[in-house]
């Protein structure tokens, strides 16, 4: 059964489309079958961010044509990763039908393992059809006190639409007193911080070159985080998906040793 992840904010520019690509790839790194789907519909930029601003069939074009199907929008990225992503034309948005977003996505239905949505921020009516296509929501924030409250929003809406919130991810986390405290964050929204994203240079060299950061700077504090968030949603310890340094060091010295022909 595909499970339908919903990346949804009450404000924009908090990284919720970074953080709906990192998800899916570290979700498609640790061994699941993951397509992102751009459900920003107005504003679509999964293309982009991903290096592939342009594709012969996208999400709009299934929406407006009941021709075709999702099936015939997936872009398989040469990370792995499965994309649906936007048409970043303006002439298909007046007569976009977002409604049909829910029964469209029907089409891919055990296909994959998990299908990461990048909903719209907000809590007009694209965001709301992206969340209602959606079985779970993760409510990405950062911690300054004005994206919160929207957040607190959009938990509230959620709840409402009886979707199941899997937790909170903070983005551009600084930890220097200046932003909510962590503790205080989880006990306004009434879920669990899943993920804390640090303040990491990195993430926008990643966006600007359409390389997403797990692939760009896999090592980067922000991919290690966006790597813990993927395993708890799995259930799991990122060690369990991840090479010991002290593992990979001596499998480097057992490789050095065959080479010259030590057993």
């Amino acid at each position: 059964m595909t499970k339908v992840i919903c990346c949804i904010s009450g404000k924009g520019g908090v990284g919720k489309s970074t953080s709906a690509i990192n998800l899916g790839l570290a979700l498609h790194q640790f061994g699941k079958n993951t397509a992102v789907l751009d459900a920003n519909l107005t504003t679509p930029n999964i293309g982009i961010y991903l290096g592939v601003p342009s594709v012969p069939s996208t999400i709009h074009h299934v929406l407006n044509d009941n021709r075709r199907n999702l099936k015939n929008a997936v872009y398989h990225h040469p990370s792995g990763l499965k994309v649906i992503p936007g048409d970043l034309s303006v002439s298909r948005i007046s007569s976009l039908k977002m409604e049909k977003l829910k029964t469209v996505l029907a089409d891919v239905e055990g296909l994959f393992d998990y299908v990461v949505v990048d909903g719209a921020a907000g809590l007009g009516k694209e965001a709301m059809s992206a969340l209602d296509a959606s079985d779970k929501a993760l409510i990405i924030t950062n911690a300054e006190m004005a994206a919160v409250t929207d957040a607190f929003k959009t938990v509230q809406v959620a709840k409402k639409m009886r979707k199941q919130i899997l937790g909170v991810v903070l983005t551009r986390f600084k930890n220097d007193g200046i932003d909510m405290r962590v503790k205080d964050i989880e006990n306004l929204l009434e879920y669990p911080v899943l993920g804390i994203i640090p303040e990491d240079k990195n993430v926008r060299k990643a966006n600007m070159k359409g390389n997403p950061l797990l692939l760009r700077h896999p090592e980067s504090e922000a991919s290690i985080a966006y790597k813990e968030l993927a395993a708890k949603i799995l259930g799991k310890r990122i060690d369990d998906y991840m090479t010991p340094p002290t593992k990979k060091k001596d499998n480097l010295i057992q490789d050095l040793l065959k080479v010259f022909g030590v057993k």
